[in-house]
């Protein structure tokens, strides 16, 4: 098991320079929430066996460019409005390593019309980083909460079980902060009683968000079918690819 914080500080060494981001793709179109234009960024400091990035999270110091700000941002912008999109994010691996990198880009979101969906494992939240996000109205924070334990979070991630709790203080302090956001929570190791559990704990600080819960599962790309069977791990409930529901083969 490793620490996340130790391991991120690796990782930010990697992808963060100045206020450059390193993306290994700046614009691309994409169905989730109705339509979005997205950016995919390198490096995360979590190890999820089901994670679909490969490269970029695995070795990102080999693989994409650094970009500032204003170009990520202009190409999100042209490849909205190209599809007629309402919506912004930066996905693909983790977008809070790089705090000024992705306030400058909220910054720029703020004097338009857009919507900017921020996907985060919510690790890096604490209650400074939250109270920095809260001047955006134009932004809405989803936190992928890895399992509904923390037994469940370490065999999904991994690392330290004691973590999985920074991902509700993640919410807690996003909630208290008044930033708009929601919890999605990966359930595809999760039997019925943790979830009920979960939620309860979830009501602690909201009972919105509570009964916001996105759920998500497991999508058995092969190369994470590869990684769920060198860890032992057969999920509950996975899809196909294209979105099926189906067995690990």
């Amino acid at each position: 098991m490793y620490d996340p914080f130790e391991f991120c500080k690796k990782v930010q060494a990697q992808v963060c320079r100045d206020n450059l981001r390193k993306y290994y793709r700046i614009a691309r179109a994409g169905k989730w929430y109705g339509g979005i234009a997205t950016a995919d960024c390198c490096g995360c400091q979590l190890r999820c066996v089901f994670c679909w990035s490969g490269k970029p999270r695995d070795n990102p110091g080999a693989i994409g460019s650094f970009y500032r700000p204003q170009d990520v941002f202009k190409a999100l912008v042209r490849c909205a409005k190209k599809h007629k999109y309402h919506q912004l994010r930066i996905s693909g691996n983790e977008p809070t390593l790089h705090r000024e990198h992705l306030i400058s880009i909220l910054r720029l979101v703020e004097q338009t019309s857009f919507t900017f969906i921020l996907e985060t494992n919510g690790l890096l939240i604490d209650r400074e980083y939250a109270r920095s996000l809260k001047p955006f109205r134009n932004l809405h924070v989803r936190v992928s909460i890895k399992g509904s334990t923390p037994e469940e979070f370490t065999t999904l991630t991994g690392a330290k079980p004691e973590f999985f709790y920074y991902q509700l203080d993640a919410l807690k302090h996003l909630y208290e902060a008044s930033v708009s956001c929601h919890p999605a929570v990966m359930l595809s190791i999760t039997p019925p009683q943790n979830l009920e559990r979960l939620k309860q704990e979830l009501k602690s600080i909201s009972t919105t968000l509570a009964d916001e819960i996105e759920e998500e599962y497991i999508f058995l790309y092969p190369h994470v079918i590869q990684r769920l069977k060198q860890h032992g791990i057969e999920p509950l409930v996975a899809y196909s690819p294209e979105g099926i529901p189906t067995e690990l083969i």
